[in-house]
């Protein structure tokens, strides 16, 4: 999961920044602007559109994982009657992670907010006076999101870390009992299965 998950949000983090710049390269947005003004704007929402798509995605994809493997962990731990801390520590992490990904999907909500409150395009007057705010949103939501990137994958890797330690403990319980009774090798893999 650790190289899945550094592709992934790096990807989502490129289109966040990608959608900062675009923005910042529009110039002057105002009704009745150049086409090209208007066309870098509508390349300015899609771009963030993606971004916020993708975050979502990849902090979806982190909470999914956390929920699968705490219960595989607890579920091999119970199986094989290993010591309860692995599982509480992978709760832990679980939880942890949590809040991190929750703020990086606000963040972008809000950023999304901040941008259709400020768009000309809408044609509500006042539109201007929320530019700095989205700008700043904008900024805030790129520290958070990378922020809680980083947090995400220091949880993934101690994650993975009590998986295998998990999953060598109970191979080796798996090892010895087969050695004790060797008919129950028949019809048997050597193996636990993976998270």
């Amino acid at each position: 999961m650790s190289r899945i998950y550094v592709s992934l949000a790096g990807f989502a983090f490129l289109l966040v920044c990608a959608s900062l710049v675009v923005g910042l390269s529009i110039g002057e947005l105002r009704p009745g602007a150049e086409p090209s003004v208007l066309l870098w704007a509508s390349i300015h929402r899609l771009t963030g559109l993606a971004a916020a798509l993708a975050v979502v995605f990849v902090n979806s994809v982190v909470v999914t994982y956390f929920i699968g493997t705490s219960r595989w962990i607890r579920e091999v731990a119970e199986t094989y009657q290993l010591d309860g801390a692995h599982v509480l520590q992978s709760q832990r992490l679980k939880r942890q992670s949590f809040p991190w990904m929750l703020a990086g999907i606000l963040a972008v909500v809000a950023v999304i907010a901040l941008g259709a409150a400020s768009d000309p395009a809408t044609g509500r007057p006042g539109t201007d006076r929320w530019v700095l705010y989205h700008l700043l949103g904008g900024c805030g939501t790129i520290l958070i999101v990378g922020l809680s990137y980083v947090a995400a994958w220091i949880k993934i890797d101690h994650n993975r870390q009590i998986i295998d330690q998990v999953g060598s403990q109970a191979h080796e319980i798996r090892r010895q009992r087969l050695q004790a009774d060797p008919a129950s090798r028949i019809g048997l893999d050597d193996g636990v299965p993976s998270p």
